[in-house]
């Protein structure tokens, strides 16, 4: 996430699953459909945990099942605002489920199923319990088909920036981080819950629907409508789902490499945004270069006026710009994050420095290869900047603040520390190796202490106690 604009974001910079391969692993789970339990497991049958216990939000996600695929159908009508969706999810059972939870917010749920039979719901605010026929076996695949509809709003974040289903004046806008996927799909909202997505949008003749990944076709549907797929193949945390519906010019191109480009931009600010768009291919292959192989299948982009959205966001293979926020340096921020955030995800939302820190000394890398502004100069500006002294970058006090300026610019002099210590060569071997190791997964900030000492071969205690968890500023840069 890129903060311009933002009171109180305050930087100057915010296995592939082919429906095929989905049968497979339904067929997986056994004659059993959901792989009911044998009666004598049933009694030991629980639900799943309504929340994941993350620190800043307890009761985001859901326990008892992992979701491997959402196959999201949508059809939207931008005068009303209805939104008419069937989510279909593929999910393995981590458990003997006799329930399980999915997050929505404020949508109706018409009915559900659970490999084809009708089952139970209640609703409790956020929480949608669905409680099958028969009991879920440990490790039985199953798959779980959610009929909703309504009106989805936006949200306002503790920290007063506004995300989720964002209206437009001639569509709208999904925008996931940290809660946003909750307003317009129901699932395993936690980022600890990665899965593949197919996502069909129908909507009135004129109107583009953007999204994820691929597009995958574009259908006549008759009655003045059209639908659009895409296709997202490697895995994706939900806050980074997106969804652009509006009047876009669409280009699709290919970087030097062949990786597909897709780039959807409003008419309003196409003139003043081609350029920057031009150079996403050579910032992809510059991230290639450094970070090691780029993570996903596409790259891109999508541009909005910046009455629309208040800050940019890295959403997986899309990221999203208003016309203000969009820059040369944001653009190299939101497409580090492909490595660090979209492929290597957090573990809880404790653990976002790593997504931040990463994506800011991308811009100072850069800024050094072709502004000359010296890394060195980029960190004693941070280190100055009080902003960046609030809080510990690994310890938000809380959810308010954990996009605030310590995440960004703090998180990046964690890293030029680390440099410092281990000198270039182990440096930017760390740097590749971490993206590889945890490609397409999740990572904590334990796993990234223990894997820079373990690469380094050297007990940095002292550096962590100070710049990752120490309360005080130190006396010298």
């Amino acid at each position: 996430m890129d903060p311009h604009a933002l009171p109180r974001r305050v930087l100057p910079s915010r296995a592939v699953f082919s429906r095929v391969a989905l049968a497979l692993l339904l067929f997986a789970g056994g004659a059993g459909g959901a792989g009911c339990a044998d009666s004598g497991s049933d009694v030991d049958a629980k639900p799943g945990a309504a929340g994941l216990r993350d620190p800043y939000f307890p009761k985001l996600g859901n326990g008892g099942y992992d979701v491997r695929h959402y196959d999201l159908t949508l059809d939207y009508d931008p005068r009303s605002g209805r939104l008419e969706g069937t989510a279909a999810l593929t999910a393995r059972a981590t458990q003997d489920l006799s329930a399980f939870n999915l997050d929505l917010r404020g949508l109706t749920v018409e009915s559900t199923t659970v490999d084809g039979a009708a089952a139970a719901v209640h609703r409790a605010g956020r929480e949608v319990t669905v409680r099958p026929r028969q009991v879920i076996a440990e490790g039985a695949a199953f798959r779980t088909v959610v009929r909703y509809s309504g009106v989805p709003q936006a949200i306002t974040g503790a920290d007063g920036v506004r995300e989720g289903w964002l209206r437009r004046p001639d569509g709208a806008l999904a925008i996931g981080e940290p809660l946003g996927s909750t307003t317009w799909f129901p699932g395993n909202h936690h980022p600890a819950d990665k899965a593949a997505y197919d996502i069909t949008v129908t909507v009135p003749k004129g109107y583009e629907a953007v999204s994820n990944g691929e597009p995958a076709g574009e259908r006549d549907r008759g009655g003045g409508r059209t639908s659009f797929d895409w296709h997202a193949a490697e895995p994706m945390a939900s806050y980074l789902a997106t969804l652009a519906i509006g009047d876009f010019r669409m280009k699709a191109t290919r970087t030097p490499d062949g990786l597909p480009v897709v780039t959807a931009v409003d008419p309003a600010v196409a003139r003043r945004s081609s350029a920057l768009l031009d150079d996403i291919p050579r910032i992809v292959e510059w991230g290639t270069e450094n970070f090691g192989p780029y993570p996903f299948s596409s790259a891109g982009a999508i541009v909005v006026p910046s009455g629309d959205l208040g800050y940019a966001l890295e959403t997986q293979t899309r990221p999203v710009f208003p016309l203000g926020g969009f820059d040369e340096t944001t653009l190299v921020h939101e497409v580090a994050h492909q490595w660090f955030g979209n492929s290597v995800s957090p573990a809880t939302w404790q653990d976002v420095w790593l997504n931040e820190g990463f994506a800011t000394y991308a811009e100072w890398m850069w800024r050094q290869e072709f502004d000359g502004v010296p890394v060195r100069e980029s960190y004693e500006n941070a280190f100055a900047d009080e902003a960046n002294w609030a809080f510990a970058p690994a310890e938000p006090p809380d959810s308010a603040d954990l996009f605030g300026a310590p995440v960004y610019g703090r998180g990046a002099m964690v890293l030029h520390r680390v440099r410092q210590a281990v000198g270039d060569e182990v440096f930017f071997g760390i740097v590749r190796g971490w993206a590889e190791k945890y490609r397409h997964s999740n990572a904590s900030t334990d796993d990234f202490v223990g894997f820079v000492e373990k690469e380094s071969g050297k007990d940095l205690t002292e550096l962590w106690d100070v710049w990752l968890y120490g309360d005080e500023k130190p006396r010298r840069p």
